[in-house]
């Protein structure tokens, strides 16, 4: 298997392209299956205040022995700490949960309009950033409109937005928007979570061609994209699996074939609406 490749970032950071995201893990199962995934070959986990395993996350990183500037560590501002100070805060206790002097990125987790902090909030990153707390900074589930305001309003360009992103919800408007902006496209429920897109007939037929799984396809997709994705599974075999995405190369047809998948239908909330 070939190494990950990196993708620079609007501020020079270059970040693994291929990750390990722990949504939905329990804390409990946190620390092996981090464990097991550092010792396939991920070096970019992808965790969050709010998923309430960064304690876990510190542990198995500490146990790894793998030096910290080999690592990606990513982790996100809980919803109930949004505004200039608090998100600060929010950052230090994660660092101490983790047992890290810095995160590599540090987003804000979703926009929640109805409170109208997300301004502020990244007023707060920014310091973050310029304390050396986080080395880029960047959001989650922002549309245009919450990226206009930033963009208007503040010094500094989101590094990345996190969005969901699979063959069912392709999210093309958005990802030009990020293009024009220098803004990376991070991938979340890239394989659409288990309900129902892996039985696709299309996806079938393509992963028969190259003797892959139909996940391997739509990491793959993402891949040629240009999207930063991290799979998350529980499961060591899986994860190798996922990991195994770096010997083929899909088709500009077999590509065509994937973007006609589209259904504009979401799994997870609207950020136009959650507010939570």
């Amino acid at each position: 298997m070939s190494d990950v490749p990196d993708i620079e970032l609007n501020n020079g950071t270059k970040i693994p392209q291929l990750g390990f995201g722990v949504f939905q893990i329990d804390p409990a199962d946190t620390a092996d299956a981090v464990t097991n995934a550092l010792e396939v070959g991920y070096r970019h986990i992808d965790t969050a205040q709010m998923y309430g395993n960064e304690a876990e996350v510190g542990e198995a990183i500490a146990k790894s022995g793998i030096p910290r500037d080999e690592l990606w560590i990513t982790t996100k501002c809980n919803n109930s700490n949004h505004g200039y100070d608090d998100a600060q805060s929010a950052l230090d206790e994660s660092l101490q949960k983790m047992g890290l002097d810095h995160v590599d990125l540090y987003l804000i987790h979703w926009p929640l309009p109805g409170k109208d902090l997300y301004v502020e909030t990244w007023k707060g990153f920014e310091q973050a950033q310029r304390d050396g707390r986080t080395r880029a900074i960047g959001v989650s589930n922002f549309q245009p409109h919450h990226l206009d305001r930033l963009l208007a309003e503040t010094e500094t360009v989101p590094a990345v937005n996190q969005i969901e992103l699979h063959p069912h919800m392709q999210q093309a408007g958005l990802r030009s928007y990020h293009e024009r902006h220098g803004i990376h496209t991070e991938a979340w429920s890239p394989i659409g979570q288990g309900k129902g897109l892996l039985d696709a007939p299309e996806l079938a037929e393509i992963a028969q061609a190259h003797g892959k799984s139909a996940a391997q396809v739509v990491l793959r997709w993402h891949l040629q994209l240009g999207n930063i994705v991290f799979p998350k599974s529980s499961t060591a075999e899986r994860m190798r699996e996922n990991f195994d995405i770096f010997d083929f190369e899909l088709t500009v047809a077999e590509m065509g074939r994937i973007e006609g998948m589209e259904k504009a239908e979401r799994l997870g909330p609207d950020p136009d609406k959650f507010d939570r």
